[in-house]
């Protein structure tokens, strides 16, 4: 039987897992590592590096050296995220013509689903050298706050590399399956995960065999990457004080500063104090300059103590939407290399009033998950059910720019709602549906998924025809959308999957592409 191998596609490492003897198993890469950079390099004349080597050559070709692509993945280039993100990345990033974020490298633009692909071929290879054989389909694994757009690149992105998608998994499910696989007993679970790009927190049941995600809450525009930042600034400033130079521009300084910061960060972790020395970071009229500091543990705390305390809210919003007080949590979950920062865990303990559990390996846990998944996909795991949620409520724009909520958020998937609609104006014979996904009473405030129209309706008084909205959620938590006139029966129906993805054209092109690079 063809193996189902299971990808963690993290924004600052990836790794891959399967199901091997009946256990979750993380399958070192090349190099001997566990986990894998989510880096890709190119040279001047367009070879690829990925993963460690990519890492390695990253200071001498910070233009040419991609990172951090799964939090472009999805995102208009003119989105304020986009707009914030840019600003200290030392490669280009590019409006394509539909006005996605893209990278370009030697004047050659790549969606982030093209560079994606090029770390999950990464993965995928990682598996054919250990079980001698040609790897065709795996689980993904997705942030549980990643919208549409986002689920559909990420699809796109296995496509791209080879790979057929059996299922997208959100990352807390997949931490959630790791956990409590083979455990047989009855807990409510938090998992708590802080990865290097995004923030999910989820509550979940397991009641024998049965793994129900209830709750879900994150924000993903904060992860490890905003840790480094955080330090990476204060870094730049205290160089401008010391120096009265701005290296903000140069890319070379900004890698290494940018490396100096993660590493501060890690060691701090276990020691209360570092040295971050840098030296020839510039050069002025007096000679080289360098950057020599210490760090103490209470200064990364006070730099990045904003950060933490953004955690809180979408952990309270998960415990209420989930009603559940917190002295009814069994266990809390720590998930992601960020989970390792002593004041997060204190702030975890403070939240929920208990210690996190510490007996995974927090870079792992997501990867081993998907591989159970891919364990039940096929065949190899038996006795488990998995019940995941959709995050977002999903509804259509009405008259008064007013949202209208047709599948509430926390809705078990797959799942199908149906709302009946009519016209606001007489004769109308034609209605726009505009899909949207949020919170918001107000419909421009939410995320626009896609509209499409609906005609033929015959034209009577406003108020008259019944109009009748369909959403439906498959596994993977992507969307369709019909509109029937029920006294026509003329319909119309979109899978909302192009708004922020590849047309068949770009998609076709880069499997193209890659195939290539692969043979």
């Amino acid at each position: 039987m063809a193996k189902i191998i299971g990808i963690d596609l993290g924004t600052t490492n990836s790794c891959v897992a399967v199901i091997d003897g009946g256990e979750p198993l993380v399958l070192p890469n090349s190099e001997g590592s566990r986990t894998t950079p989510s880096m890709v390099g190119f040279t001047e004349d367009g070879e690829q590096f990925v993963g460690q080597q990519a890492k390695r050559q990253a200071i001498i070709n910070p233009g040419r050296t991609i990172y951090d692509i799964k939090r472009l993945i999805g995102h208009k280039f003119k989105s304020d995220l986009v707009s914030r993100y840019a600003k200290l990345l030392p490669y280009k990033i590019v409006e394509n013509t539909n006005g996605d974020a893209w990278v370009e490298v030697n004047s050659q633009p790549y969606s982030p689903q093209e560079v994606s692909a090029m770390i999950m071929r990464k993965m995928k290879q990682t598996a054919e050298d250990y079980f001698g054989e040609e790897i065709t389909e795996a689980v993904i694994t997705v942030p549980a706050y990643f919208n549409d757009a986002q689920r559909s690149a990420t699809k796109d992105a296995g496509k791209i590399a080879g790979l057929t998608v059996r299922r997208i998994i959100n990352e807390p499910t997949a931490a959630a399956l790791s956990y409590g696989y083979n455990k047989g007993q009855d807990v409510n679970l938090i998992v708590f995960d802080l990865g290097g790009g995004t923030f999910d927190v989820s509550v979940v049941q397991l009641r024998g065999g049965v793994f129900e995600v209830v709750a879900t809450c994150g924000d993903n525009e904060l992860g490890g990457e905003d840790f480094d930042r955080a330090i990476l600034e204060f870094l730049l400033e205290r160089f401008k004080s010391d120096t009265g130079i701005d290296v903000s521009e140069d890319n070379m300084a900004l890698q290494r500063l940018k490396e100096a910061a993660e590493s501060a960060k890690c060691e701090l972790s276990t020691l209360s104090e570092t040295n971050i020395n840098l030296p020839f970071l510039a050069v002025d009229d007096s000679g080289p300059r360098h950057l020599s500091l210490s760090l103490s543990r209470s200064q990364l705390n006070d730099l990045v103590h904003e950060l933490v305390e953004r955690l809180e809210s979408p952990c309270l919003t998960a415990l209420k939407d989930a009603n559940l007080d917190k002295s009814r949590i069994d266990d809390v979950l720590l998930v992601g290399g960020m989970t390792r920062m002593p004041l997060v865990q204190e702030k975890v303990e403070e939240i929920f009033g208990k210690k996190p559990h510490k007996g995974v390996n927090p870079d792992e846990v997501v990867a081993l998950g998907a591989a159970v998944q891919s364990g039940i996909l096929g065949g190899e795991v038996r006795e488990v059910i998995l019940l995941d949620i959709t995050p977002f409520s999903l509804g259509i724009r009405v008259a008064g720019d007013r949202f209208s909520p047709i599948i509430p958020k926390n809705s078990s998937i797959p799942t199908m709602a149906t709302k009946v609609f009519t016209t606001t104006e007489d004769k109308q014979d034609m209605v726009t549906v505009t899909v949207l996904q949020g919170e918001s009473e107000i419909a421009s405030r939410n995320k626009l998924l896609g509209m499409f129209n609906l005609t033929g309706i015959p034209q009577a008084p406003a108020g008259t025809p019944r109009i009748e909205v369909t959403f439906e959620i498959d596994t993977d938590g992507i969307v369709s959308v019909s509109a029937k006139d029920l006294k026509t029966n003329v319909s119309q129906t979109i899978t909302v999957e192009g708004h922020s993805g590849l047309s068949d054209e770009e998609l076709a092109r880069a499997i193209q592409r890659n195939t290539k690079k692969s043979a």
